[in-house]
């Protein structure tokens, strides 16, 4: 799973120039380029995302021409000395759900997410379950199966991803539904990928609302368990730069799921210019920030997750995107999406990534969560999801005091 002398320090990967369009536009010069900026400044690992589109445009066909360019991208990362992380069925990013075509539904029905599908943006378009639709599960694990026999002997492969907050795009029936579909996609990764590592991608809405994949389920088929954090974007949180959201979900997901947890996306998007930021603050929801304060979260939110003993943490994202990508899904009308990066467009650094010049040691726990958190007896793994938000609030309240940190005042 990793080296436990190392406290992984990695980013999440999208090309400046090309975003979710990188698959289509694929230039190994560009990847070469990133990966040297990468490794120059400390990361050890880089989690990629296989569009869906790209790598399986029929649910029996997998494309010779995205395999290729996945051999590339991890046969330059081995030359900089980087692991990659593939995630299977991307799926949801940026907020757009990336699907191929025929994962489209026959009918319609409302959405939180527009799709898009074949270079057409749908609002209200129905999307096939993958957890109940028999062909769409087949599709899944030959997916599975055709990338692993493809990358499964790399030298630069470090583990794999079974999606990105997979309940942004569809919810499993019930939670047998949910453990059957972990089963046949785990069992297809050992079976031809054996020694690897996998996990799933999950994120803090898979802890505010019952979406039927808890982390009881997703840990005894993955070998760790993955955490997404925003304190942005969280309802129950008033500082955006409230650091120690990012280990109490953590802490929250491993007493959930009993195995060890990686941060495996946070962050916060940052500009200099403070036309661009007041220009943003009236097209989007979500603000952008001043880039000094951003650097201080990310060195006190590394530090907290590795004192809490996670595995490790990744940054979102590598690179802000290029104008001339702007005008099209996410960043059109997602503008904080634009500003995510650790480097800015013109590759040039920002503050926040000297958080991960250093080295840090992996610290293993020695004692189970509920010893080096005893406010945990007063709740009830089996209840958390009768009311997850309820539980959620009350506990980040509990381990604020645990910690020696002023009552939290909760957002109305």
């Amino acid at each position: 799973m990793t080296d436990h002398a190392t406290f992984l320090q990695g980013i999440n990967y999208w090309p400046i120039h090309k975003a979710m369009y990188w698959w289509k536009n694929f230039n190994p010069n560009e990847v070469d380029h990133d990966f040297r900026l990468l490794q120059e400044h400390g990361f050890g690992l880089v989690r990629i995302f296989l569009t869906w589109e790209d790598f399986q445009p029929r649910p029996d066909r997998i494309s010779d021409t995205a395999l290729q360019h996945l051999t590339e991208v991890m046969d330059i990362a081995a030359v900089h000395g980087l692991q990659v992380m593939p995630t299977f069925f991307c799926g949801h990013m940026s907020g757009v759900n990336w699907m191929p075509a025929w994962m489209l539904a026959n009918h319609t029905e409302s959405q939180p997410f527009d799709v898009y599908a074949g270079g057409v943006i749908y609002s209200d378009r129905a999307l096939r379950d993958c957890y109940s639709d028999e062909e769409v599960i087949q599709a899944q694990a030959f997916q599975i199966t055709s990338v692993c026999d493809h990358i499964h002997a790399h030298e630069a492969l470090y583990g794999y991803d079974l999606g990105n907050e997979n309940s942004n795009f569809t919810i499993p029936p019930d939670r047998d539904h949910a453990c059957r579909w972990l089963d046949i996609m785990t069992s297809a990764i050992r079976q031809h990928s054996p020694g690897k590592s996998v996990t799933i991608g999950m994120h803090s809405e898979d802890l505010e609302q019952n979406r039927q994949m808890w982390p009881q389920d997703a840990a005894r088929y993955c070998d760790y368990l993955c955490m997404h954090g925003y304190p942005s974007y969280l309802a129950w949180v008033k500082d955006p730069f409230d650091a120690h959201t990012l280990p109490f979900l953590a802490t929250v997901t491993e007493w959930l799921g009993g195995k060890p947890v990686l941060l495996q996306e946070f962050g916060a998007p940052t500009c200099r210019s403070s036309r661009e930021r007041e220009e943003a603050s009236i097209l989007s929801l979500y603000p952008l920030f001043d880039e000094e304060p951003v650097r201080n979260f990310y060195f006190q939110a590394i530090e907290l997750l590795q004192q809490e003993h996670c595995l490790g943490a990744l940054a979102w994202c590598f690179a802000d995107y290029h104008p001339h990508l702007w005008d099209r899904p996410p960043l059109d009308r997602r503008v904080h999406e634009r500003y995510f990066g650790l480097f800015r467009s013109d590759h040039s650094a920002k503050p926040a990534i000297e958080a991960f010049h250093a080295r840090r040691p992996y610290i293993p726990a020695q004692t189970t969560i509920e010893l080096r958190h005893p406010w945990l007896k007063d709740f009830d793994r089996d209840n958390y999801y009768t009311d997850p938000i309820g539980h959620l609030s009350a506990m980040y309240d509990r381990y604020r005091l645990h910690k020696g940190l002023k009552p939290q005042l909760f957002k109305k």
